[in-house]
């Protein structure tokens, strides 16, 4: 299973006798999995239809979700309420009769309210292009995924190149001469021996425990290890794919820990300037794993 990216555009269109729709979705990056879906007044049943195919195809990312409806049917159809038109005449014939009142005419009788009717485009439109346009949505949310996972593929590369480079800087680190214990007892006797030629009074004993201390402190093996063990995991979780982001993300920080530790415990140019290679190719990952689902 590959991974996708949380970015991706599709777009799926259609016509049904006088009507067209168009179905159009554009993806970014989300905490979570926001559907934001947007139809023309009277459609809201492919809104609800696009919300429950969305979520069941994707697990994170922000969805602009929009259908737009264009018809080319005219002005709206007028139509004669016949039920109502009938009782009225009903009710006419049942009035007794006036002097000096006109019979009505069917002018006046359509021109009184609920009469004549105007068919309602929305609801034509709608039946005529409901099924197309669910048919369509289909269309679309395959495209976009196919869209996301071509990026996540992408993605996938640039992770791994960088995965690569944190490997590389790791080894570098461990095989540093500057991390030895002949060297790291060679900076730490310099240290001793200008602190007991510029005071007196020092305990040696004492020096020699603190100089211990600052040994353990100074050493970077447990970094280390833990950076190859995260790059073991890193590699792990893109072959298995699917939905890693999150995982991913804190996998980034992790390896950010660890490099800043490894910078604060150095001590040596050579080893710094490891340790802050590691930290921007980190940070460059980082920003990458933030776009996967």
């Amino acid at each position: 299973m590959s991974i996708e990216s949380m970015t991706g555009f599709a777009r799926a269109s259609g016509t049904a006798g006088v009507h067209g729709w168009a179905w159009e979705i554009r993806s970014v990056n989300g905490r979570g999995l926001d559907l934001r879906v947007r139809v023309p007044p009277g459609f809201e049943v492919l809104a609800e239809a696009a919300r429950k195919r969305l979520t069941g195809a994707f697990a994170r990312g922000t969805l602009h979700v929009n259908l737009s409806v264009t018809s080319d049917a005219g002005p709206p159809r007028p139509r004669v309420n016949e039920t109502v038109l009938a009782a009225l005449l009903d009710a006419i014939e049942k009035l007794p009769p006036a002097s000096g009142i006109n019979p009505p005419t069917f002018d006046g009788l359509l021109g009184i309210r609920g009469v004549i009717e105007y068919a309602d485009e929305a609801e034509d439109a709608l039946g005529a292009i409901e099924k197309p346009a669910l048919a369509g949505l289909e269309v679309v949310a395959e495209a976009l995924k196919e869209a996301r996972a071509a990026e996540g593929r992408a993605l996938e590369a640039i992770v791994l190149g960088h995965v690569e480079t944190i490997s590389r800087l790791t080894t570098e680190a461990e095989a540093h001469p500057a991390r030895s214990s002949e060297a790291i007892r060679a900076r730490i006797a310099a240290q001793v021996e200008t602190l007991l030629g510029s005071a007196s009074g020092f305990d040696p004993q004492r020096l020699h425990q603190e100089a211990a201390l600052i040994a353990v402190r100074a050493d970077i093996r447990e970094e280390i290890d833990r950076l190859h063990a995260h790059v073991v995991a890193l590699r792990e979780l893109l072959a298995k794919g699917g939905p890693i982001g999150r995982k991913l993300d804190f996998l980034a920080q992790e390896f950010g820990r660890e490099a800043s530790t490894l910078c604060a415990k150095a001590n040596d140019p050579g080893l710094s300037r490891i340790g802050l290679d590691l930290r921007t190719v980190v940070d460059q990952m980082r920003e990458q794993v933030q776009n996967v689902e």
